[in-house]
């Protein structure tokens, strides 16, 4: 087993994964501020001088993929995949996670909106070194986020641990992953991917480094409120069945109730009083009929993923990649293939 002094003496090969979707206008400027944070760490000797920035590109509409392919051909340093159609910023991700996987000694994943800070990266390979597999970036202050964004978001956090999903708090896809890591979540093979709580499941040593997030760059987000209300629900339901006992727990509640109307009926009927219990059948009628349909759907949500994950389709198809004629990245035994 390496110690870690052995790794440190190394250095490490480190793969940055960068997924992206329509980013045009931040790509140069994501290309330019990675390029000297990793030649700022080379030269230290912390990471390997063959160390990668992967960009992914998620089925993008605008010239993206343009990008990618420019600065490949200007730098190596600069590698890229283009999935065959818009996958999802999860699949995105993890097709360059294990693209990456069997290239390198670690990786990092960042959003290419230059809302993570490109200064972790350092952090994090000095936890990587000192015996962490992985290391989680945590947002220590959301001061470029409306009251509603952080407000909603840090309730997001709470909703997810209180339903089960082991989650870390204010933390989403900035994280650094060692290859045993890597190894250990290709062996996750659902479809209906959440990592944020997926990959605290993987288990090894883990840290965390903070950062302030900052305003995005240049672009529009990615993810409106009704894009992240279905990420919420994607993670819940992904990763915890609490909302199917709780709907268990409601229908015992319910008829508990259920057994005190029925006696209060009853007194009112044989003391003569039953006209004035309209307005409560009705308003049961309205509740009840209520629970049941939420409680469909809930329901449905999961028979929805049973019918999805049964299917067996990939999480993503790679159409083309950019990267060093020396590499061969397994491309295929990934639930993808080119």
């Amino acid at each position: 087993m390496e110690t870690a002094v052995e790794k440190q003496m190394r250095g490490g090969r480190l793969f940055v994964v960068v997924p992206c979707y329509n980013e045009e206008e931040v790509l140069p400027e994501t290309a330019k501020r990675l390029k000297e944070e990793l030649s700022k760490l080379a030269a230290a000797g912390t990471i390997d001088d063959n160390s990668r920035i992967l960009f992914v590109d998620d089925g993008s509409a605008d010239r993206t993929w343009e990008l990618i392919a420019g600065l490949h051909a200007q730098d190596p340093v600069f590698q890229g995949i283009r999935l065959a159609r818009n996958s999802g910023h999860q699949n995105a991700l993890i097709a360059g996670l294990f693209t990456a996987g069997s290239l390198c000694d670690m990786t990092i994943s960042m959003d290419a909106d230059l809302q993570d800070d490109v200064h972790v990266i350092g952090q994090m390979v000095e936890r990587y070194h000192a015996g962490a597999d992985i290391v989680y970036g945590v947002r220590s202050a959301r001061r470029s986020d409306t009251w509603f964004k952080r407000v909603t978001a840090e309730g997001f956090y709470r909703l997810m641990n209180r339903m089960g999903a082991n989650t870390v708090y204010n933390h989403a896809d900035c994280r650094l992953m060692s290859a045993r890591a890597l190894a250990g979540l290709r062996q996750f093979g659902e479809v209906n991917l959440f990592l944020r709580g997926m990959v605290p499941l993987v288990g090894f040593s883990s840290d965390t480094v903070t950062y302030e997030r900052a305003e995005r760059f240049a672009g529009e987000s990615k993810y409106p409120i009704s894009k992240m209300l279905q990420f919420a629900a994607q993670g819940i339901t992904s990763l915890s069945v609490r909302p199917i006992r709780m709907i268990t727990g409601l229908g015992f509640f319910i008829f508990f109730v259920s057994i005190v109307v029925f006696i209060y009926s009853l007194v009112r009927y044989f003391t003569g009083h039953t006209i004035t219990g309209w307005t409560t059948t009705v308003l049961s009628v309205w509740a009840i009929g209520g629970l049941m349909m939420i409680s469909l759907g809930v329901i449905g949500e999961y028979i929805g993923k049973i019918y999805l994950e049964s299917k067996g389709r990939p999480r993503y198809i790679i159409a083309d990649y950019q990267g060093d004629a020396t590499d061969t990245p397994d491309l295929i035994d990934r639930k993808g293939v080119i």
